[in-house]
């Protein structure tokens, strides 16, 4: 038996509408979860121009409702994190550790040839006016119920932390705290200069911050953000100009704060494809440079940012291990080390999905989280 619930689905054309959707009950290696909040990040918007109808939202938490054959590791009644790039556990880069970009399952890596990813459930387990339609990121959380795999969902382990700070953990915190401890590996008593000080880099300044980094240097355009990035964790900002082409003038500040020599570590968080090699500039030699954002645009760059001996390397959601990884965050939000509560600046009803969106795009919010009853 199916049930019905209220959705925000893309129409594929820039928008979106509030609409009834039939989710099916779950069959083998499925858990059908009842959405409690969903986090909002740019790509959720970005997802309107996909080109499809799809059940959008990628960042949720809520409760089991119910499981399918096989799935052992949950019951129903749990508390669940739910996490986007389901791993399948047995492919190359599962075996590697990787399972981030899981060949199987990632609905950003794999090549499924028109087909669904593995991590995505029968795509006839949710209907919207009779036809199939796809979740967004394999998950669909702007949702009342979602229908997932089972590797995507990871029990919440911590009594202090509501859904909606948990909401956010399994995207925003994830790829900004994983970028500075999985993927760069930031060392105690450091330097480190964060691009970009919205939801992502306000949770690198954060993980910046808990690593033991001496210097944290923020970089925005907007004042208020910067103050909100004190608040995380930044010893410094720097209000850029939006004329400063590729941050040249900022870089030659940063370099001021550190000795002439640039920072030990730069992490690009503001998805500006002119700004993919900024952080190049604000490293010193054998320096680490960091583009935390996914821009995926072609751009040019000049080789002489690399000199000498720089690294620049792209982590995906930060080479999350969800179940080694989410655990952690908690444990670190328990200590009261991980700032969550504070990240979420407006909650919202699944109706005021367009406020919400719009509070996002100026900058208002850190974090905003839609509620579900």
């Amino acid at each position: 038996m199916s049930l019905q619930c209220k959705a925000a689905i893309s129409i594929g054309d820039g928008k979106f509408t509030i609409e009834t959707i039939s989710v099916n009950q779950p069959k083998k290696d499925e858990v059908l979860v009842k959405l409690k909040a969903s986090g909002l990040c740019h790509t959720d918007h970005d997802s309107l121009t996909w080109g499809m109808p799809i059940v959008l939202g990628h960042e949720g938490a809520g409760i089991v409702e119910a499981i399918g054959e096989d799935v052992e590791h949950i019951d129903v009644g749990d508390e669940v994190i739910l996490n986007w790039a389901t791993p399948c556990y047995t492919c190359f880069q599962c075996q590697e550790g990787n399972q981030h970009i899981c060949e199987t399952n990632s609905p950003v890596i794999a090549n499924h040839a028109g087909k669904l990813p593995g991590g995505h459930v029968a795509i006839e387990g949710t209907t919207w006016n009779g036809t199939p339609i796809e979740r967004s990121f394999n998950i669909g959380t702007l949702s009342e119920y979602t229908l997932v795999r089972a590797s995507a969902v990871v029990k919440k382990k911590s009594e202090k932390l509501s859904f909606e700070a948990a909401s956010i953990v399994c995207c925003g915190v994830m790829t900004g705290c994983g970028s500075v401890f999985n993927s760069a590996q930031v060392t105690l008593g450091s330097s480190v200069v964060v691009l970009g000080t919205g939801g992502v880099g306000l949770n690198v300044i954060q993980a910046a911050r808990i690593s033991g980094a001496a210097k944290i240097i923020a970089i925005d355009i907007n004042e208020t953000r910067l103050e909100m990035a004190k608040e995380f964790g930044a010893t410094d900002v720097i209000l850029a100009d939006r004329n400063d082409k590729g941050l040249n003038n900022a870089a030659e500040v940063v370099k001021t704060m550190t000795e002439g020599r640039g920072a030990d570590f730069a992490f690009e968080c503001t998805a500006v494809p002119a700004l993919g090699v900024a952080p190049l500039a604000m490293i010193r030699n054998a320096g680490t440079a960091v583009q935390v954002s996914g821009i995926e645009e072609e751009i040019t760059v000049d080789m002489r940012l690399f000199e000498w001996d720089k690294k620049y390397i792209n982590p995906l959601y930060g080479a999350a291990r969800p179940e080694i990884d989410f655990p952690k965050l908690e444990a670190l939000y328990d200590k009261g080390d991980l700032m969550l509560d504070e990240m979420i600046t407006k909650t919202y009803p699944l109706e005021d999905l367009q406020q919400a969106f719009d509070d996002m795009l100026s900058g208002k919010n850190a974090k905003g989280v839609i509620v579900f009853d």
